[in-house]
């Protein structure tokens, strides 16, 4: 894994890079948001290829423990990928509400994770 940084709008923001699942369990994103916090950045970009599939399925309580530790961090967290192939409502209403507050985002683009994020 390797954190790039980028500057959108005279922001850092922290980019993961890796080709392997970097949040499998909840653990995992402890481990991210200590890497951001000993870093010094307070937003970050994660794509959606890096996160388990069991953290789209909400029964699991990955994705709620994982963002809760982003939140409590004040970490703001954009998510980058395809998130139109879940069916469940459940997950559909997590990622508009998440959406909302802006806090933690889901969204298409690496430029639209930026645009948020430099906000």
């Amino acid at each position: 894994m390797q954190i790039q940084i980028l500057q959108h709008n005279n922001i850092n923001i922290a980019e993961f890079i890796s080709d392997e699942i970097l949040i499998a369990v909840a653990d995992d994103g402890a481990d991210l948001v200590g890497n951001l916090y000993f870093e010094g950045f307070d937003k970050a970009i994660l794509h959606q290829k890096n996160i388990s599939p069991a953290f789209f399925d909400l029964k699991t309580g990955i994705a709620g423990e994982v963002l809760q530790k982003f939140s409590t961090y004040r970490i703001r967290l954009a998510i980058v990928g395809d998130f139109s192939n879940y069916e469940s409502k459940s997950i559909k209403d997590f990622i508009f509400e998440s959406n909302k507050t802006g806090h933690i985002n889901f969204v298409a683009s690496k430029e639209e994770a930026l645009e948020r994020l430099s906000r």
